[in-house]
């Protein structure tokens, strides 16, 4: 299998071209186009990537779309449905944590759960629901604007807002707390953040979706 992504990072385009047999999963409505001897299956469950259907919980669809070349070599594109960047994380017997609306396709080998017992809990505050990219394959992951990466050396921290969190490895620690009082949520604009410490890398989007909504909904016609 080989990838390609294009007009980054304000409109990244992934380009997945896949050998006879191949195959790559992910959520429905990415799919741009395909060549003629790619089949497409949707499915709920599937050995390796969806470990059950419980993975709605984590945010992402419940279902999801099977690309496998048959019959000979095939392309297929995919596109994420906020403007912004894609990354390529290559896991090898590892995990990637994702925030909800983050994951966009993946190989064979890659499993997602969104059971994580106490994280869940911890993230239910910032209403986020981590999933968990577990195992060994290539996972994509979107982002609304650029992606950045933070790679944190031991006992190194750094704090962010979980509007921008995106992304975070296994090896890293972090814990969760409001920023300031009431007054400075209000005004501020400010709510929870996420104080991570290394070792380990951090990846977050260079812009807030519901900061952007904020701005434009009162522009908005209202219908009357």
């Amino acid at each position: 299998m080989d990838t390609e992504l294009t007009n980054r990072p304000s409109y990244t385009h992934l380009i997945v071209q896949l050998e006879d047999g191949e195959a790559v999963v992910a959520e429905p409505g990415a799919m741009v186009g395909h060549s003629p001897t790619i089949s497409v299956e949707t499915t709920t469950s599937r050995d390796g990537l969806l470990s059950s259907a419980k993975s709605v919980l984590g945010g992402e669809s419940l279902f999801a779309n099977e690309f496998v070349a048959e019959g000979g070599p095939g392309q297929v594109t995919f596109a994420p449905g906020r403007p912004g960047d894609v990354m390529e994380h290559d896991l090898n017997d590892e995990t990637l944590y994702t925030t909800d609306g983050a994951f966009l396709a993946a190989t064979l080998g890659v499993d997602i759960d969104s059971e994580l017992g106490g994280l869940k809990s911890v993230l239910g505050e910032a209403s986020l629901t981590p999933l968990a990219l577990k195992g060994t394959g290539t996972a994509f992951v979107t982002a609304y604007g650029g992606l950045e990466r933070l790679d944190l050396d031991a006992d190194e921290s750094y704090v962010l807002d979980n509007q921008h969190l995106v992304a975070w490895d296994d090896t890293v620690d972090f814990e969760t707390r409001s920023v300031g009082g009431l007054k400075s949520s209000i005004l501020g604009g400010e709510g929870l953040v996420f104080e991570f410490t290394g070792p380990g890398t951090v990846w977050y989007q260079t812009r807030d979706l519901d900061a952007f909504i904020s701005v434009i909904e009162p522009r908005l016609p209202s219908g009357n």
